[in-house]
């Protein structure tokens, strides 16, 4: 029988943290090493507390530095801090310690802060908040008697832990949920958001921090309305009425909180509590930007709050579209969606909320839903095709889009009509600042305009359906269209980014006036040109930003200008628009289609898929009924349903191309339209006119 092996037992292990750190082979940074950071860290780490803080304090004045830093991340100075420093007796080294943390935090990437989260900072955040709270409210001696000093370090203490607080929290949703199941910490920071005794700053800090923490989310939100000992919410709801930052930032928290809870218009909270009651605070903030003083008076902060509160106004612009749905619509009759095409879903008039987000970003959902309305649900219909002749009439009553019905006067929806009154009129002379100074709040404007026309774009108004709104919206989709984009497109700007808000923000209002828009009966070919350039500078290689904006386009092709382009170009074309404005759009919308996908055809000069895919949409909805005038006048003296029959067998080819696993949704949105395309032009074919 073999020997039984030894456990290998090695005696005093060396901690693997501690072991020596190799000196980087660079001569720059190895005398820098030497110079510098090992002899801050073994200051940090001497008997004498006089040493140590004043290491402390050397140490969170060079992390700045970048070579600094990475020197002193190789040398473990997070190890330290956390086990040293910030156990130190004195308080000038801890409040040093935490600067240190701080800083890292806010100049390494969100990686680092899960690396302190592992690391149980939690555990120290939860200690430091504890004294704090215990400082705050202690009657022996009370705070405002303490020495200034000491006040001082304290507040010191207390930025640092706000700001590494908000920015664990946005870095994983375990860290933030930690966060919030921690009493020790939310105590400190609703004792912050409700005292009068902090300075402003860290009243602002901590109502920051909260706003960042509350982002849809529930725990956080039923804690602070059920908080008694500081009564967070109330005195929140009265710095919201005020004016300043503190009012702004406050509106901030409760709109997150209203979310999370859902108090929406139809369901509100505590005395009728809604994102209604903080709109007209935020629209006084906005009233006192005037484009002479947009950064002045006051260097960035004032810019910074006012992108705060277009930021909160574009959140409540998507976020209002949870009150429409779940408020405001009735459900959709069942025995009129059996006589309807069922190559079209009846409910994908209901937009998903989050596919809406701006950041950015933002508008993907709103076009995914356009093409919904006319591509989903043609699974079930694989199996029919049998029946296609004899439904057509039908299927062609669904290309035109019916809904079901809403009703009820718009104060049944008060956060439409504060926004309506009194945030659009702010957000489209804001979007009209074109200094370079003030391109961030054009821009910040211009994507809380876009949230709140996309939600109400994506309802149904055909046939009386939601006239309340319809009424309410129809005037200052207008004004949107004459003071915001009118302009902006005669500027001729060559930013493509700016480009891309507005031809979005054009789609939405478009697709809601539905061809009377008014235009000047030129517009629409300046989007023709928009997409025309949009695609000579689609390839940017070599550039970051172009590979930045390639990359996303690949992951969403949905979002690309070009697809905005079209939507925009297919709703000014609807009837009642002049004949020569469908016209010259409809032969847009051709070219693109009959041009692409030829195998004799460039690569570089084809159309891309999600182009044709919205181009086809486009056309279903401009030429869907035989009765509009369009329909004779340009559809069949154009000769539009010969080269859409021909194009039937390359596009079943294009979809195969597309592969599922790296583009499900443009293979699944090219389908569709390869399905509804045959299914038109036998619909076309039946319906010639005589």
């Amino acid at each position: 029988m073999g020997k039984a092996r030894r456990n290998r037992v090695r005696g005093n292990r060396s901690d693997p943290i501690a072991k020596p750190v190799k000196p980087p082979s660079d001569p720059e940074l190895a005398k820098l090493r030497e110079s510098k950071i090992l002899p801050v860290l073994k200051d940090l780490q001497s008997p004498e507390a006089k040493s140590r803080t004043a290491a402390a304090g050397a140490i969170a004045n060079i992390v700045q530095d970048t070579k600094c830093r990475k020197l002193l991340l190789r040398e473990q100075v997070v190890h330290i801090v956390l086990t040293e420093t910030l156990t130190d007796t004195s308080i000038d080294s801890r409040a040093a310690g935490w600067e240190i943390l701080k800083v890292l935090a806010q100049e390494e990437e969100a990686d680092f802060c899960v690396h302190l989260y592992r690391l149980d900072v939690l555990t120290a955040i939860e200690h430091a908040a504890k004294a704090i709270v215990e400082t705050l409210t202690s009657t022996e001696p009370p705070f405002p008697k303490l020495l200034k000093a000491q006040q001082r370090l304290v507040w010191e203490i207390t930025s640092s832990l706000l700001t590494l607080l908000g920015l664990l929290g946005l870095s994983r949703e375990e860290v933030l949920q930690s966060i919030s199941g921690n009493q020790t910490i939310l105590r400190l920071l609703f004792r912050l958001a409700a005292t009068d005794v902090a300075p402003q700053e860290i009243i602002e800090e901590a109502l920051s921090c909260l706003t960042t923490l509350s982002e849809d989310h529930l725990q956080l939100g039923q804690a602070m309305t059920n908080d008694q000992e500081t009564r967070c919410y109330d005195v929140l709801l009265k710095l919201s009425t005020g004016t300043g930052p503190k009012a702004v930032l406050s509106c901030g928290v409760l709109h997150n909180l209203f979310s999370s809870l859902q108090w929406l218009d139809h369901s509100p909270g505590k005395d009728g509590a809604c994102d209604a009651v903080i709109i007209p605070s935020l629209a006084r903030a906005l009233e006192q930007v005037l484009p002479s003083s947009a950064v002045a008076n006051g260097s960035s902060g004032n810019a910074e709050i006012t992108q705060v509160t277009l930021e909160i106004l574009a959140s409540i612009g998507t976020d209002f579209q949870e009150t429409l749905v779940k408020g405001n619509r009735a459900p959709t009759d069942p025995t009129k969606a059996n006589e309807e095409w069922n190559g079209f879903d009846d409910e994908t008039a209901d937009v998903d909320a989050d596919a809406m987000e701006v950041d950015g970003e933002s508008d993907a959902g709103a076009e995914e839903e356009e093409g919904d309305e006319q591509d989903e649900g043609d699974e079930e219909d694989n199996e029919d095709d049998a029946s296609v002749t004899s439904e057509m009439e039908a299927d062609m009553g669904l290309v035109a889009g019916e809904e079901g019905s809403g009703s009820g006067d718009l104060n049944d929806l008060p956060t439409l009509r504060e926004l309506i009154q009194r945030a659009v009129p702010q957000l489209i002379r804001l979007s009209n600042l074109h200094s370079e100074e003030t391109l961030a709040i054009q821009d910040h404007a211009l994507s809380a305009l876009n949230n709140i026309a996309w939600t109400i774009s994506c309802l149904e108004f055909a046939n009386g359906e939601n006239a309340h709104i319809f009424s309410a919206w129809h005037p200052t989709a207008k004004k949107i269209w004459r003071k915001t984009i009118a302009p902006i497109l005669e500027a001729d700007n060559a930013d493509l980014r700016l480009a891309t808000q507005v031809t979005s923000l054009a789609w939405a209002v478009a697709r809601t006036l539905n061809g009377e828009t008014p235009s000047d009966g030129r517009q629409h070919r300046k989007f023709i040109s928009l997409y025309h350039a949009s695609r000579n500078q689609a390839p940017s290689a070599g550039q970051d930003t172009g590979e930045k904006k390639e990359e996303e386009e690949a992951e969403d092709p949905f979002q690309g200008l070009g697809v905005k382009c079209i939507g925009v170009l297919g709703s000014l074309a609807r009837d009642p628009a002049p004949i020569e404005v469908n016209r010259e759009v409809g032969v847009f919308l051709m070219t693109l289609i009959t041009t692409s996908n030829n195998e004799t055809t460039s690569t570089s000069n084809n159309t891309p898929p999600a182009d044709i895919v919205e181009a086809l949409n486009q056309l279903f909805d401009l030429y869907g009924d035989e009765d509009v005038p369009c329909d004779r006048e340009v559809f069949w003296k154009d000769g539009f349903l010969k080269h859409l029959e021909e194009f039937v067998p390359r596009l079943k080819t294009l979809a195969k191309g597309i592969d599922k696993r790296a583009q499900s949704e443009l293979r699944t949105r090219a389908d569709e339209a390869s399905l509804n395309l045959g299914r038109f032009v036998q619909y076309k074919k039946k319906h010639a006119p005589k």
